[in-house]
């Protein structure tokens, strides 16, 4: 008795959360003596369940530490395997802002010599604030992607006339003959005629020009980029790179009509593993990559292109974490769960991915992390049904509630899901704050029920009488 006693209290917790393990992106979190979520930045240390009591929940939490190692990390990863291959392009890194617009987020990004890459108008606007209040100079280069409205292209030609290095990617044939005017670098994405191992295959894709259309387009001098994307959470490192291939010889035929074109868009789509399990890392594909441009390039003939990539998912994404409070618990009969933990907060409003795409979430508890646990499924604030988080109809286990606050952390929410939040139920986004250098800030207050109500037209009694 006395030894399973003792195995029982030697239980090895941080490897049971899968904490402080980079393989899991989550090489800065750790557990305190006392069994609570900690994370760690040089020799800073921040405790989330103090941080959850400060300022309530629901609450995200940024971790720009992490955006700006992760960052550093994909540059030396690229660049060290250009020095070891003696490859003779250059590599780039464009943010793109759809991921997370959040200044946080973007900020940071920038000061460790992040591009940029925007698909709206309203995007662009941001750049250009950020140009007038001098927060990053003129060798910063921006992608404009997306389909492009009036005002969209009349942004890109304001901020390329001010100076800025717009470049705008032909997405359509109807945007050929305005881009042909314009006065500074212009790419062009292609539908590629393959498909990846994604999560969000399509099997048509309405963005880019086809591989035919692409190599019939007008000779432009300025056209120096070619861009493509294979979706969204590629699932395989083998995907990544027979799109290159494909792509290559796409290039190679634009290049003979184009000589100018000297640059490489792979796009987005590098995937990291929610539910984690081993995945493919940055440092081996960057290698293939590397070598399998090299290669291609030295068979064909032709100049070794230089290489961008919008890896945003795989650099914001471990960035934040969203914390929430269990304030009920319900019994469930016959199921692979064993009670309904209720949340303070809404899947559906909060990380809208876990109703759209059913995605799985990284989750472990804030405090008690070497208590007993339950199996249990989560259930969100809102009236809806759907506003639940199961493990896709498996279970999580958290710990047994026992009459303390118990907090919950959900991992890996740093991409997307501020931008698709909503409000169902008039319910409040979570509060926002963001650690770094030791200090703690407040960036998005709990909401009132009075600020939520003027999304919703309602202003105030007087106009609110009929």
């Amino acid at each position: 008795m006395a030894k399973k006693k003792n195995k029982k209290q030697t239980k090895n917790w941080k490897k049971f959360w899968k904490i402080g393990a980079e393989e899991f992106n989550t090489q800065f979190l750790g557990m305190s003596k006392d069994g609570e979520l900690v994370a760690t930045e040089g020799h800073h240390i921040y405790n989330l369940h103090d941080l959850a009591r400060k300022y309530g929940t629901p609450l995200q939490v940024i971790f720009p530490f992490v955006l700006e190692d992760r960052l550093k990390d994909l540059f030396g990863y690229f660049q060290a395997y250009i020095k070891i291959y003696g490859y003779r392009g250059k590599f780039f890194y464009h943010y793109p802002m759809k991921v997370n617009q959040n200044k946080e987020f973007v900020l940071p990004l920038i000061s460790e010599g992040a591009n940029l890459e925007v698909t709206s108008a309203n995007e662009l606007w941001i750049v250009k604030k950020l140009w007038e209040g001098e927060r990053f100079n003129e060798k910063i280069r921006v992608l404009c992607n997306g389909p492009k409205t009036d005002q969209y292209l009349s942004l890109i030609e304001e901020l390329r006339s001010k100076g800025m290095n717009i470049v705008p990617i032909i997405e359509g044939p109807e945007e050929i003959e305005r881009v042909l005017k314009y006065k500074g670098d212009v790419g062009v994405r292609v539908d590629l005629s393959i498909k990846a191992d994604t999560h969000w295959d399509k099997k048509f894709d309405r963005f880019g020009l086809s591989e035919k259309d692409i190599l019939n387009l007008p000779k432009m001098k300025n056209l120096k980029i070619m861009h493509y994307h294979l979706g969204s959470q590629i699932k395989t490192q083998k995907s990544i790179l027979e799109g290159i291939k494909h792509a290559f010889n796409i290039y190679q035929g634009l290049q003979k009509i184009n000589p100018s074109l000297d640059t490489m868009d792979i796009g987005g789509g590098f995937g990291i593993s929610h539910e984690k399990k081993k995945f493919y890392t940055a440092k081996s594909v960057s290698s293939k990559i590397i070598r399998l441009l090299k290669n291609l390039s030295d068979k064909a003939g032709i100049k070794h292109p230089n290489l961008a990539v919008e890896w945003g998912w795989y650099v914001v994404d471990p960035a934040q974490v969203t914390i929430y409070k269990v304030i009920s618990k319900k019994y469930i009969d016959k199921a692979n769960a064993r009670a309904w933990y209720v949340i303070d907060g809404s899947f559906m409003n909060d990380l809208k991915d876990t109703w759209a795409i059913h995605q799985k979430w990284h989750t472990i508890p804030v405090n008690n992390m070497t208590s007993p646990l339950k199996r249990v499924w989560l259930a969100g604030s809102s009236c809806d049904s759907d506003d639940k988080y199961t493990a896709g109809g498996d279970y999580i286990l958290l710990p047994k509630l026992n009459g303390e606050d118990q907090y919950i952390a959900l991992l890996d929410t740093g991409a997307y899901q501020d931008s698709l939040s909503s409000h169902h139920c008039l319910l409040s986004l979570p509060a926002k704050i963001a650690v770094k250098d030791g200090a703690t800030k407040l960036v998005r207050k709990h909401e009132s029920a009075e600020s939520i109500g003027k999304f919703f037209g309602w202003n105030g009694d007087k106009e609110n009488r009929l």
